[in-house]
């Protein structure tokens, strides 16, 4: 279970996602990752989910950042493939 900074951390970076870079972001970046820093705003986009945690974090050492993948409803999927 999320406690709830982690809720309100995630809820702030999908507010600012959905309100402010989905449009964008998905028409220059689909299926790259981005991170989002819920306080300042800040967001970092990387091909790879630790590239773009990875800047967050050398941008904002002390905060927490809320990634997902661009353009898909879950950040990775787990599980077999289809082979």
């Amino acid at each position: 279970m999320l406690s709830q900074e982690s809720q309100e951390i995630a809820r702030q970076a999908m507010g600012i996602y959905e309100h402010r870079l989905k449009a964008t972001l998905e028409q220059s970046n689909p299926n790259d990752f981005v991170a989002i820093e819920p306080v300042s705003g800040e967001h970092f986009v990387g091909a790879t989910l630790s590239e773009a945690i990875g800047a967050a974090r050398r941008a904002h050492p002390h905060c927490v950042a809320y990634a997902l993948r661009i353009g898909h409803r879950a950040t990775v999927h787990l599980g077999t493939s289809s082979r």
